[in-house]
């Protein structure tokens, strides 16, 4: 069975970063956060508008959901369009989701007119992403693997072909790992597991989950 269209994989914020631009001496800041409710999303907002106070403006957007199904943004008293929607298509068009930007601006003295306005906005959050650190998250399963130790060096030596990374393991009278699979790759690679050791292993596979790919 091949995973809805719905289940594809998405990225997030691991941890947020900030970038900033300059246009006819206007500054523009931007700021990255998670968030993974319409209440965090907000309070980083009101935070950088504490923080802010004396910038000209603090527009921003945030998506939230794993299809991006909650969107909102704010020009902030820029003309409308120039500002908050530039923003949401950054992050929107990013893959990214459940993450906010803030852009501050501290006004140059010079009016950018709305084209100038929608790029520096839009280069302002994209500075903002370029120096946030993303993982993507797949669409997948936590699978727990007991062997013994015959078997062990034969799985590792699988998943190190495969590029899958051991998250857990436990050495006792038996070998005890644990690892993630997506959906493209799981019954591959049990079955290679099982072939490799002869059917001596047991796999346990959770129900399908979202996961942290590094």
């Amino acid at each position: 069975m091949e995973p809805d269209h719905q289940y594809e994989p998405y990225k997030i914020i691991e941890y947020g970063g900030t970038g900033e631009i300059e246009e006819k001496k206007s500054r523009f800041i931007a700021h990255v956060a998670a968030a993974g409710t319409e209440e965090e999303a907000l309070a980083f907002i009101e935070a950088k508008k504490k923080q802010f106070w004396d910038a000209r403006h603090n527009c921003y957007a945030f998506v939230l959901g794993e299809r991006g199904q909650t969107m909102r943004f704010s020009d902030d008293g820029e003309p409308a369009g120039t500002a908050g929607k530039p923003i949401l298509e950054v992050l929107s068009g990013s893959g990214i989701r459940n993450a906010v930007v803030v852009v501050t601006r501290y006004f140059g003295g010079t009016l950018l007119g709305t084209g100038g306005l929608v790029r520096a906005y839009t280069k302002a959050a994209q500075a903002g992403l370029e120096a946030s650190d993303v993982r993507t998250m797949c669409y997948g399963y936590a699978v727990k693997i007991v062997t013994d130790y015959n078997g062990i060096g034969k799985i590792q030596y699988l998943l190190g072909q495969r590029g899958i990374q051991v998250e857990e393991a436990d050495y006792t009278e038996q070998v005890t790992i644990r690892i993630h699979l997506s959906f493209e790759e799981k019954n591959a690679v049990v079955r290679e597991i099982t072939e490799v050791t002869a059917g001596k292993a047991e796999i346990d596979i959770s129900e399908p989950i979202y996961y942290k790919r590094e």
